[in-house]
């Protein structure tokens, strides 16, 4: 499991058009991961719509926004359209950066324990080191709370290169 100061794990996954997407392809600039249990889901929709709707203020931030759910490319693709969604969708069906990013394990729902996606935000500085995990997201404004994160932690970090 990752945690904050240590180095992102790599990963390459399909986004919703089947195309590779690397970690490395953005270094050098800030990432915004997030994991989340199931496309078209009620807590789902409203994540990714959230993420859609801030887009413009993570690009002002030099930040780029990458979900990532164990759903196929395909059912990402569908996903998009029908929520009308600009952000990557990411496909982990071998579930390996879920389990790497702790996004993965035991959950309980209504008494009862069953594995599967721990909705998860990391955020990932332009050197690829973890600089803030969010566990059991609450969707509710998730996307405003990681912004004001992302402002703070460049305010940090203009400060110590200075």
């Amino acid at each position: 499991m990752v945690e904050i100061g240590s180095k992102a794990p790599q990963f390459c996954l399909p986004n919703q058009d089947e195309v590779e997407v690397c970690l490395r392809d953005f270094a050098g600039k800030w990432v915004v991961l997030y994991f989340y249990p199931k496309d078209n889901t009620p807590g789902c929709t409203t994540q990714a719509c959230d993420f859609t709707a801030t887009k413009s203020d993570f690009e002002k931030l030099d930040a780029i926004i990458l979900g990532c759910s164990p759903d196929s490319a395909k059912k990402h693709q569908n996903f998009i359209q029908k929520h009308n969604l600009n952000i990557t969708l990411l496909s982990d069906e071998s579930k390996e950066t879920l389990k790497a990013y702790g996004a993965w394990g035991v959950k309980k729902r209504f008494g009862k324990e069953a594995e599967g996606v721990i909705r998860s935000t990391i955020i990932i500085d332009p050197d690829g080191n973890v600089v803030e995990i969010y566990r059991d997201v609450k969707v509710n404004g998730h996307s405003l709370e990681v912004i004001e994160k992302l402002k703070g932690l460049q305010k940090l970090q203009k400060l110590w290169s200075s």
